[in-house]
């Protein structure tokens, strides 16, 4: 039996993904990488021997079913690291994007249920499941309606998870992080304070998951405003939002 601990990725071809898959190299881990870039997976594994590629799309329950079988060899999974996702905002309420808010869920939220069907079974007693939510979740904000959904949903699966796991010894760790730079924040268009790189986010992630925290957020210095923002009277922070989205509304418009 391969004693090498071993961590699969979701998402791992790019921003925290990526930085976690380089992380957890050098700290000694084989690495089982997913993603849709097949050819940035290929890359990936050519040049570290540690890391094994395995392409699939999360939102097609085929794909998803035949790269677990493409693993079989692979007795054992110590960490299960659940981090692809979406982020595309509702411009339009009014003439609200169904098929956006559907796709957005399928792809944050309900792949989940999928890879947790096929790949949960490999992870060992001891080992450890990690969610990579967003601090999105302690407040609404603007737009969010598919992303905000699509990670509140993510919360409550890891917490209810963990209940059900708790017999099994497997950990489960929820991280909420900020706003951190990475290929799908590039395309954000308002302010992202406290944005800290991929890199520094990995890190974060790493210590707290090898600490076996069932929670982790960050930057606090962002994430414990917004949690004493949700806590103020509910016309209070409703207005400080919309006045946030007023304001990069017209930064918007300027833009253009």
């Amino acid at each position: 039996m391969n004693k090498q601990p071993t961590i699969l990725i979701t998402g791992a071809t790019s921003g925290i993904g990526e930085s976690l898959l380089h992380r957890y190299i050098s700290k000694g881990y084989q690495v089982i990488a997913c993603g849709r870039n097949e050819e940035k997976l290929k890359q990936l594994a050519h040049d570290n021997a540690h890391v094994i590629p395995l392409a699939f799309d999360v939102t097609d329950t085929e794909q998803i079913c035949k790269a677990a079988n493409k693993i079989n060899e692979i007795e054992h999974i110590d960490i299960l690291m659940l981090n692809a996702g979406d982020c595309r905002y509702i411009d339009n309420a009014k003439a609200f994007d169904g098929a956006l808010f559907a796709s957005v869920i399928a792809t944050n939220l309900q792949s989940l249920g999928h890879i947790l069907e096929y790949f949960l079974p490999k992870v060992i007693t001891g080992g450890q499941i990690v969610f990579v939510s967003s601090s999105a979740t302690i407040l609404p904000f603007p737009r969010a309606e598919a992303y905000g959904a699509s990670k509140a949903g993510i919360d409550y699966l890891a917490n209810s998870l963990r209940l059900d796991l708790k017999a099994e010894n497997i950990a489960v760790t929820l991280v909420h992080p900020g706003f951190i730079k990475t290929p799908l924040t590039d395309k954000n268009d308002f302010p992202m304070p406290f944005l800290l790189s991929s890199e520094q986010a990995a890190s974060r992630i790493y210590q707290g998951v090898s600490e076996r925290k069932s929670y982790l957020h960050f930057p606090k210095r962002l994430t414990w405003i917004m949690r004493f923002i949700s806590l103020l009277p509910n016309f209070i922070w409703q207005s400080i939002a919309l006045k946030n989205e007023s304001n990069d509304k017209n930064v918007r418009n300027d833009k253009k």
